[in-house]
C-alpha cells in the first residue's frame, strides 16, 4: 500500500464506515468496532473477539476477546466522531473511558450477567468475561477511537492481583497500521547485552544479509509473552499447541535436559528489514537492535519455551537457541519472506497455515475479478466491477491513485464499496456454501486459517466461471444480512446470517442457481421470501443452546450447533423449488471440473467399503463433520459393496469428506 497521508486516510474510513452501517442497517460505532478489531485481528494484535455494545451508569464497553497466545483477557470501548480531524481525544476523555471499562470488569466479576435478558448478547459477554477472569493471568483494556488521542497509553493498574495495562488505537495509529505495508506494527527488539553474531559472505549483486547467532531462551520468552502471534512470519499464522509430539518434546527437554536444549532443537529462523550492531571488546560485531522482526520458521519452538517458562516455570537460564536472521530490504519483504518462510518448513510434518496475500488462489482471484464486468443490476445499462482486496487497503491505494475529484467520483461508480470483499470474507461465504456455518461464528481470521487449510496444497482452478459463482456467494450472504438485519433480532447477527445461509443451501441441496444470481446481481423474490422464512427459526437454535449454562456465541462456534440448525422442521417453498437448478451447482461450470470428476469416482470406487463405513462410525462417535457427510460416507460405504458407481457429485464430496476426517484424526486401515 502506497503512503498515503492522513486526511485521506481520514476521509475514506469515515466514508467507509458510513456507508457500510447504512447497507448493514447498523450503527456507525458498531462498524467501526467491527472494522478495527478485525484489522488488529490480522495483525496478531487480538484474538477471538466479541462485539457487544453496553452502557450503563459509570459502564461502557463495546466488546471483548481472549487471546490465546498472550493468555490476556482484553476489553473493548470505542470513542467514534464523525468529525474525526476537528476533535481531539483528551487525556481526561481517555481515562474516563477506560474507567468505564474498568467498572464493567468488576460488574461482571460480581454478577452482572444474573441483571441481563437471556436473549440478550451482552448477557453472554458478561459470563464469558466473568469467566475468563478466573483463568487469564493478565488483563489488557484498549480504547479504539477515529481521532486523535493526546495520550497513547495509561500506566498500569492492578485489579485483583492480576495486571491492567491500556492500549489506545487512534487515528494516527489506525493509519501508520493500514499504511505500513506489513500485517502489524513493525516489531523493533533491543538486546542489552547485544548478541555475538557471525555474517556470512555476501556478493554485491544480493538483496540480502544472513547473520547467525545464538539467542537465551529467557529473551525469546519474552518477546512472545509482548507480542504473541505477531512475531510470526508476514501473513503467516501457525496452531501453537503443546498436544504434539514436537510440542511435548520440546517442553520435555527444557524441563529435565535444558542444558542439551541447543543440541536438540534446531532453532529457529527470522527475518527482519535492518539491524543495528555493537563491536566486541575483541572486534568481533554483536546485533544490539532489529527492526521489522519476525520469526518465518521456529513458532512453535518460541511459544513452547515461553509456555514452558509462564505456565511450568522451567528454568531458561541455562537454555539457548539457534537463529538465523535474514535482513530483507524492507520494499522486498512481501516478496522473499513468504519463500523463506515456505522453504523453511518444508523438511517438517508441522502444519503451517499460509496467509500469504501472494498465495496462487488469491492472485487468480484478484486477476480475474480486476477484468470482470457485474452485468447492469439498476437498470441504467452501467457495468461494475467486484473488487476484490487481496491486500489489506488496495481499495483505498487504487482510489488514492486516482488524482482528481473526477476520477476518484468515477473509480466509485465502477466499484462501488458494496462491492468490495476480502480474503476473509472470501472465506465466510465460501464455508456458509460448503455448510460450515460454526466456523464462520469463530471469527474472520480463525474462519480464513481453516479455509486456507481446507483448501490445502492444491487449490481449486480458478476461472471466470468460479470468480462468477464465488461473487454469486458473496450477493447471497450481503442480501440474507440484510434481511436478518430488518428483522432488528437484537444480538448474533453474524451468527444468524451464515447459519441461514448455510441451512438454505443444505435444504436445497446446494441447487441454488448462482449464475442466476450472478446475471441478475440479486436475489430473486422467491428467495429472499425463503430467507425471511428460514431466519427465525434459525435464530431460534442459536439462542437456545441445547447444554445448559453454554455461552451462546461459544454454542454458535460448535459442530452440534449446525447439526441441530440442519433439525429444523423448515419446507423449502414451492415458488424457490421452481427456481433451483436440475444437479447441484459447483464451484466452477468449467469443462475442467467434468474431467476431475470422473478421476474422483475412480478413486472412490477404489477404496473399500469397510473404510467408509469406518469413517461413518468415527464422525459420529468424535461428533466430527456435519450430519450430511457421515451420512454421505454410509451411503458410499453401501455402493462400494454393492458394486454400485457413485455419482460425480457424490465422488467429488467424499473425496472431500475423507481428506477432512484425516485431518481431523481419522485413521485409514493399513
Amino acid at each position: 500500500m502506497t503512503n498515503l497521508d492522513l486526511d485521506s486516510y481520514t476521509r475514506e474510513l469515515v466514508a467507509d464506515v458510513l456507508a457500510t452501517a447504512e447497507a448493514e442497517n447498523a450503527t456507525a460505532p458498531d462498524i467501526f468496532t467491527r472494522r478495527v478489531l478485525d484489522e488488529l485481528e490480522q495483525a496478531g494484535e487480538v484474538e477471538n473477539t466479541f462485539t457487544a455494545y453496553h452502557r450503563a451508569l459509570g459502564v461502557e464497553v463495546s466488546g471483548y476477546g481472549s487471546n490465546e497466545s498472550l493468555e490476556s483477557l482484553d476489553l473493548f470501548v470505542t470513542h467514534f466522531s464523525l468529525r474525526p480531524t476537528d476533535e481531539r481525544l483528551t487525556r481526561t476523555q481517555a481515562e474516563t473511558l477506560f474507567k468505564r471499562l474498568a467498572t464493567f470488569l468488576r460488574r461482571c466479576r460480581d454478577g452482572l450477567a444474573r441483571d441481563l435478558d437471556d436473549s440478550n448478547d451482552v448477557r453472554d459477554m458478561c459470563i464469558a468475561v466473568q469467566k475468563a477472569l478466573a483463568e487469564a493471568p493478565q488483563i489488557r483494556l484498549f480504547l479504539l477511537t477515529d481521532t486523535v488521542s493526546a495520550v497513547s497509553t495509561l500506566p498500569p493498574s492492578d485489579l485483583d492481583g492480576l495486571t491492567v495495562t491500556h492500549h489506545v488505537w487512534d487515528l494516527a495509529r489506525l493509519h501508520r497500521l493500514a499504511t505500513s505495508g506489513t500485517l502489524s506494527e513493525p516489531i523493533a527488539v533491543d538486546f542489552d547485552p547485544p548478541l555475538p553474531c557471525l555474517a556470512t559472505s555476501r556478493d554485491a549483486d544480493q538483496d540480502y544479509a544472513v547473520f547467525l547467532a545464538i539467542v537465551p531462551a529467557g529473551t525469546l520468552a519474552d518477546l512472545y509473552g509482548r507480542h504473541g502471534t505477531r512475531l510470526l512470519e508476514l501473513n503467516v499464522r501457525s496452531f501453537l499447541q503443546t498436544k504434539g509430539g514436537v510440542n511435548r518434546g520440546i517442553r520435555d527437554t527444557l524441563l529435565h535436559s535444558p542444558d542439551r536444549f541447543l543440541a536438540y532443537n534446531n532453532g529457529i529462523t527470522a527475518t527482519a528489514s535492518r539491524v543495528e550492531f555493537a563491536r566486541l571488546p575483541d572486534g568481533g560485531q554483536a546485533v544490539s537492535r532489529i527492526h521489522d522482526l519476525q520469526i518465518v520458521n521456529g513458532g512453535q519452538t518460541t511459544a513452547s519455551i515461553h509456555y514452558a517458562h509462564t505456565r511450568d516455570k522451567a528454568d531458561l537460564s541455562k537454555v539457548h537457541v539457534q537463529m538465523k536472521l535474514t535482513v530483507v530490504a524492507p520494499d522486498r519483504l512481501q516478496e522473499i519472506v513468504p519463500e523463506i518462510s515456505k522453504y523453511s518448513n518444508t523438511q517438517n510434518k508441522v502444519t503451517v497455515v499460509d496467509f500469504s496475500s501472494n498465495h496462487p488462489w488469491h492472485v487468480a482471484v484478484e486477476k480475474v475479478t480486476r477484468s470482470l464486468w457485474a452485468p447492469a443490476a439498476d437498470g441504467s445499462g452501467q457495468e461494475t466491477r467486484w473488487f476484490y482486496e487481496r491486500a489489506r487497503g488496495q481499495y483505498t491505494d487504487a482510489l488514492a491513485r486516482e488524482r482528481t475529484p473526477t476520477n476518484q467520483k468515477r473509480f466509485k461508480a465502477l466499484h462501488p464499496l458494496s462491492q468490495k470483499f476480502t480474503k476473509a470474507d472470501a472465506a465466510k461465504y465460501a464455508h456458509c456454501w460448503a455448510g460450515l456455518p460454526h466456523l464462520v461464528s469463530r471469527g474472520a481470521e480463525k474462519n480464513f486459517r481453516e479455509f486456507m487449510m481446507r483448501m490445502g496444497e492444491e487449490p481449486p482452478s480458478v476461472d471466470v466461471s468460479y470468480c462468477q459463482r464465488l461473487i454469486a456467494k458473496a450477493i447471497l450472504f450481503k442480501a440474507t444480512d440484510k434481511i436478518v438485519a430488518a428483522r432488528d433480532f437484537g444480538g448474533y447477527k453474524i451468527n444468524t446470517t451464515a447459519y441461514t445461509v448455510a441451512r438454505l443451501v443444505e435444504a436445497t441441496g446446494r441447487r441454488i442457481d448462482l449464475d442466476l444470481i450472478w446475471r441478475e446481481q440479486r436475489l430473486t423474490p422467491a428467495l429472499t421470501e425463503a430467507i425471511d422464512s428460514l431466519c427465525a427459526p434459525v435464530r431460534e437454535v442459536i439462542v437456545n443452546p441445547l447444554r445448559g449454562g453454554t455461552n451462546v456465541g461459544e454454542w454458535a462456534k460448535r459442530p452440534d450447533c449446525w447439526e441441530t440448525a440442519v433439525g429444523i422442521s423448515w419446507t423449502v417453498p414451492g415458488s424457490l423449488i421452481a427456481e433451483l437448478t436440475e444437479q447441484p451447482v459447483e464451484d466452477s461450470a468449467g469443462p475442467a471440473a467434468d474431467e476431475a470428476s470422473r478421476g474422483d469416482v475412480a478413486t472412490i470406487m477404489s477404496i473399500p467399503a469397510a473404510e467408509w463405513f469406518g469413517v461413518a462410525r468415527w464422525a459420529k462417535e468424535t461428533q466430527n463433520l456435519q450430519p450430511w457427510q457421515r451420512q454421505l460416507a454410509d451411503a458410499v460405504g453401501r455402493y462400494v459393496n454393492n458394486g454400485w458407481t457413485v455419482t460425480d457429485k457424490q465422488a467429488a464430496q467424499a473425496l472431500r469428506l475423507m481428506a477432512e476426517a484425516e485431518r481431523l484424526g481419522f485413521r485409514r486401515s493399513a
